[in-house]
Parts: C-alpha cells; structure tokens; sequence
C-alpha cells in the first residue's frame, strides 16, 4: 500500500511567484525509509509543509496538483486529521516546543486527543524509553541543548503514533551518539510498519533510507536506490560532494 502519493505537485508562497516545487511526483510505500536530499533552497522543507497539511491549510500561497496521505487529499482532509497520519519534526525545534516541562510537551498531545488518563501515561512512558530521555523528564524545556530539543520534539510526535514520520534536517543537527541513536529509533519504527522521510543534505546522515530523491531547484531530478549514495559523479553533479 502506499502511504504518500505525490502527483504533479507544484508550489509558490505567493500567486504568481517563483515556484518552489515543480511538478513533483512520487510514492513512498509503506514501511519505506525515504531520503529527500537537495541543496538549501531546492524546496525540501516546503515539501514537508506539503505532506503535512501545512500547506495549503496554514499558509497561502498557490498550490496545484496532489499530495494523498494514506489516500487522504491533504487539501481536503482537515489538518487536525492530518496530524494523526504525519509527524514533522521541523529544524527549528524551539518552533514546536511550548510546554513548561519535557513530560507536559510529550503528553500534550495525547491528551488533546481525550484519551483515557492509564493510555497518555502508557504513551508518554514508551515514549521516553524508545527515545532514551528519561532524565530529562521535569526539565524545563527551554533549558535544553539543541539536540537536546530535538529528541523532545521527535518524542512528542512519536506520542501521537502517526503513520509517517517526516524529519526535516534533524539528523545532521545531533552529535555522533545522540545520531546513532535516533537511527535505530528510526529502524525500529520501519520494522513496526512506520513510513519514515529524512529530509536532509548530509549524506552520512541518510544511510538507512531505501530510495533516495534528489531535489533541484523545485524540480526532482533522480528518484532511486539508496545505493545512488554511492555514485560520487551523480552527487557531485548536483554539488551534493565536491
């Protein structure tokens, strides 16, 4: 089954602008680690904005073609029912971090989903085990090392259970431990069925994914095997090495 479709998607932030993304299209299979590489500015965070619902919900701009989210049109699928199927986690955590405590942030939204009081402790409670930050449970989170925030940020939408996973330059941004860690969070969750996108431009950071996307300019310019990571003329044509 698959759990993205993506058909002919093009975007720009205001009518009659510059598009960001170009005709776009591509499916990612459920249970599939996806990588989405490209330099800065090739649209791989207004991608993400895309498969969440942000856009077009939240912001303007002008929006054609497709995205359907476990056969769900993005466009016509409220983004409170959206947040159930994809968890971003954005670059900037301090952008998704407003809870006083690291336990509040985490239960937050379990518990705006009413869900009974024994289940959001079950959730919180796994989800501090699967991401390894127990100590940081009463920490005020604005008092977190940037990576620190990040594996809140991560560990808060894990709490939701979504079916895909979107992580948005993260990876590149933790320390060698932290990063090993989060990968195999990452592979644990393909082996449970999650759909997961990396989206980044580190190349060490994107070992574990299936199929590699590279975007340019807005445009998709390859869509193949992890095992283009390899193929140093390619990278290099799109200046991804040097």
């Amino acid at each position: 089954m698959a759990a993205v479709v993506v058909n002919n998607l093009s975007y720009c932030y205001q009518k009659g602008g510059k598009k960001i993304l170009k005709d776009l299209n591509f499916t990612v299979k459920q249970g599939q680690i996806l990588a989405v590489m490209g330099l800065s500015g090739s649209g791989k965070s207004t991608l993400c904005l895309c498969l969440g619902g942000i856009i077009p919900h939240y912001l303007g701009g002008e929006m054609s073609g497709q995205v359907l989210i476990n056969g769900q049109d993005t466009a016509e699928c409220k983004i409170a029912r959206l947040a159930l199927e994809v968890g971003i986690v954005f670059q900037d955590a301090d952008t998704q971090l407003f809870s006083p405590t690291v336990e509040d942030e985490i239960a937050f939204a379990p518990e705006n989903l009413c869900l009974p009081s024994d289940q959001i402790r079950q959730r919180v409670d796994a989800v501090f085990d699967m991401v390894g930050i127990n100590h940081l449970r009463y920490e005020n989170t604005n008092n977190l090392s940037g990576g620190q925030k990040h594996l809140v940020a991560m560990a808060a939408v894990l709490a939701m259970d979504p079916a895909i996973l979107v992580l948005d330059e993260v990876l590149v941004q933790l320390d060698a431990v932290v990063k090993e860690n989060v990968v195999e969070i990452l592979l644990e969750l393909r082996r449970r069925g999650k759909t997961i996108i990396i989206v980044e431009h580190d190349l060490e950071a994107v070992t574990i994914a299936d199929r590699v996307l590279l975007l340019e300019d807005g445009m998709l310019v390859n869509d193949g095997p992890a095992s283009i990571l390899q193929d140093k003329e390619l990278l290099a044509r799109y200046k991804l090495v040097m």
